[in-house]
């Protein structure tokens, strides 16, 4: 006799009242500079003629995936830790997943196609107009795109499809795999076959990409007879590698059982935050168009 569910209830972090409080104003915070982080940054980079090269259109995109990737958990979150019963439907369950993976591929992608970019800037800028044109660089972005929908459909579907009747408590603050494999009453041996070998061709994809393109990077750079052409080749590749090391060190602990929801918090909250304030405040141009911006606004409001 098997029991089924039409909702899942989420375990979260602490059942203190108090700390529950003290939590949703600390995320409430960080959300809110996500998006306004991201947000800023796809601005700028839309109005700043400086900023319509390659580079900035995969930061450009890599900001949209954040502000999207955090909007699948935070709201969800910030409305539990102000509730006494944390539940979600099974359907908004299962679109909460495909969303949050899909967001998650498209991140994990995306910097793989940031180090190729600056692979080909730096060790063959003479063909970068063409390698890196208009066309090839946006027929890259859709196809993060649809590589991370796929992917995600993929994984959504091989979960859904199971029996979840051990329970409806979900250990965890939103619906990811391994949490709710846990709860299923079915085989889930092809889900976790599906799932670490999908899941480790993408981000196997992405390292090994980033791996070979920054070997060749700073070979090419060590080279370099020029000091200033060895310290700007340098600086502009120090986001990408904070941001990438950043992201691909929190993956390596996300599955383990022991940080599972602290690493998680990491991974959806605090990395889409992060990344733009990582891009601003280490990339000279992007600092000189904020302050550009900001005189003009100054100038704008002592006018009115």
């Amino acid at each position: 006799n098997h029991t089924f569910f039409t909702d899942f209830i989420f375990l979260g972090f602490f059942d203190r009242k108090g700390v529950q409080q003290g939590l949703f104003v600390l995320f409430l915070l960080v959300y809110g500079i996500t998006m306004i982080a991201n947000l800023g940054m796809i601005l700028l980079i839309k109005i700043d003629s400086r900023f319509h090269t390659p580079m900035y259109y995969f930061l450009s995109n890599l900001s949209f995936c954040d502000v999207y990737y955090s909007s699948t958990v935070s709201p969800k979150m910030l409305a539990d830790f102000l509730s006494k019963q944390k539940r979600i439907s099974y359907n908004l369950c299962a679109t909460q997943m495909y969303f949050f993976g899909t967001f998650a591929d498209v991140e994990c992608l995306i910097l793989a196609a940031m180090a190729y970019d600056r692979y080909v800037g730096v060790c063959n800028p003479l063909l970068y107009t063409i390698a890196m044109s208009r066309r090839v660089y946006t027929q890259l972005v859709a196809g993060v795109y649809i590589a991370g929908l796929v992917d995600s459909a993929i994984h959504t579907c091989f979960t859904f499809r199971l029996s979840f009747c051990k329970s409806s408590v979900i250990n965890h603050f939103f619906c990811d795999i391994p949490p709710l494999l846990a709860l299923s009453c079915s085989d889930t041996s092809i889900n976790e076959i599906v799932m670490f070998a999908f899941i480790g061709c993408v981000v196997g994809c992405s390292i090994v990409t980033v791996l070979l393109s920054y070997s060749s990077v700073i070979t090419t750079t060590l080279r370099m007879n020029s000091t200033e052409g060895r310290h700007k080749a340098f600086s502009t590749c120090a986001s990408h590698l904070t941001a990438v090391a950043i992201f691909h060190g929190t993956l390596l602990f996300i599955y383990s059982m022991d940080t599972d929801k602290i690493a998680s918090v990491f991974y959806t909250v605090v990395i889409p935050m992060l990344n733009p304030l990582i891009y601003s405040l280490r990339n000279k141009d992007v600092k000189e168009a904020l302050k550009k911006t900001m005189s003009i606004k100054k100038e704008l409001l002592y006018s009115v």
